[in-house]
């Protein structure tokens, strides 16, 4: 007979492992020694503590389901509760136990880890609705589209809520972008529809952009072009495929109505060019004529030359009034010595102005004798006061005395 803390072999070959409930027989031995039969038992009790081992390792260590592992520990407590091996199976129960109490607490760590995955997921959805509940009423078509393609993707990688809860919130994200859909399909079957109202209003304007092209009617015809042009900006734009090409037959018709104008108006320029140099040569003949010093023969000469001046064309713009202005000042040196002379040829002028003047020589000799009479008097201040008067009265004098000077020529 042999044995050791954890079992033992009878005379009959018979063994036998010691448990807390007593001696349990494990299998019998006939082809050895009773040592050989004790090692080989203790062999499958090692081989069993090999798959718990594995067991422990495994649940600590990978993402073995709660399910399975309670399943392994069940099968791994079946073969342990009958298992034929001599070792410390209470110990096996044991570590069992805490195996499950292990796989336990996994599963409630799994657990809370999902219902907290699940509420971040929750929140992430109803962020990614309110977002998208937001872009719905947005006009930021290209922009609010590519952001609600970008949510539909977060939302596909976000995991699955309960059923009740998911299709809530996919609800009413679909809804968010049915209607940011909806109301951006409107908008540009609006647009298309305006720039279809465009293409025609410029259409019309083309046509008649086209039809003035021939036109040599240069000043009603530039401005009618101008009015197309703020037309053709008031009508906006047609569709791109369209806009190019009308904006091209529309510039071409303006621009051969202008190159047209231009050459005109270039023949015209230089043909005002010229007549201005013989205008400014007639002018400086005209100029020579001043001062007058033979009334009638400066009269005679610029007679002439105005007449010369006449049969030339116009002149350009900016140097009109200059031109003019130097004729007109030799036009009002005649007239003003044909004044001068009229003057001194009019016999009832010259009479009044020399009346006037000897009615202001009696009246200057006058105030002289009466200042010489208040100065004999010793009467100062009446003196002074006559001579003040004095004054004025010769100022007048002398006036009259030029314009009679003037009248004598």
């Amino acid at each position: 007979m042999s044995s050791d803390p954890w079992g033992r072999v009878d005379e009959t070959g018979t063994v036998y492992v010691r448990t807390a409930d007593g001696e349990r027989v494990v299998g019998s031995w006939q082809a050895g020694s009773p040592e050989e039969a004790l090692a080989y038992f203790e062999r499958k009790y090692e081989g069993l503590v090999v798959e718990i081992d594995l067991l422990e390792r495994r649940v600590r260590t990978t993402d073995l389901s709660a399910k399975d592992a309670t399943a392994a520990v069940e099968h791994l407590r079946q073969q342990v509760d009958e298992a034929h091996a001599v070792g410390d199976l209470a110990a096996l129960g044991k570590r069992l136990d805490q195996l499950d109490e292990l796989i336990e607490t996994r599963r409630e760590e799994r657990r809370n880890a999902r219902a907290r995955q699940s509420e971040e997921a929750r929140k992430a959805k109803e962020a990614l609705v309110a977002e998208a509940e937001e872009l719905a009423v947005s006009d930021q078509w290209r922009a609010a589209g590519e952001r609600l393609r970008a949510l539909v993707d977060t939302w596909k990688g976000l995991p699955r809520l309960d059923r009740k809860s998911d299709d809530e919130l996919w609800h009413r994200f679909s809804h968010a972008r049915s209607a940011f859909s909806k109301r951006r399909k409107a908008h540009f079957a609006a647009l298309d529809a305006q720039r279809e109202e465009a293409r025609r209003r410029k259409e019309k304007l083309v046509t008649e952009a086209q039809e003035l092209s021939g036109s040599t009617d240069w000043g009603p015809t530039a401005a009618r072009y101008r009015d197309l042009m703020q037309e053709w900006k008031a009508a906006g734009r047609a569709q791109r495929e369209h806009e190019e090409d009308l904006w091209q037959r529309f510039r071409a018709a303006q621009d051969v109505f202008f190159a047209a104008r231009s050459e005109v108006f270039a023949e015209r320029d230089a043909e005002q060019r010229e007549n201005l140099t013989r205008k400014e040569e007639l002018a400086a003949e005209a100029e020579k004529l001043l001062p007058v010093t033979d009334l009638k023969a400066a009269r005679a000469a610029f007679r002439a030359i105005n007449e010369r001046w006449d049969s030339v064309g116009h002149v350009p713009r900016d140097a009109r009034a200059r031109i003019e202005g130097r004729m007109q000042a030799v036009e009002r040196a005649i007239q003003e010595a044909e004044e001068a002379e009229w003057r001194r040829s009019n016999p009832e002028v010259r009479a009044r102005a020399e009346g006037l003047t000897g009615q202001l020589q009696d009246a200057v000799d006058k105030l002289r004798a009466q200042i010489g009479k208040a100065r004999e008097a010793g009467n100062t201040a009446r003196a002074e006061k006559l001579e003040r008067e004095l004054q004025g009265r010769q100022a007048l004098l002398d006036q009259a005395l030029k314009g009679l000077r003037e009248l004598d020529g």
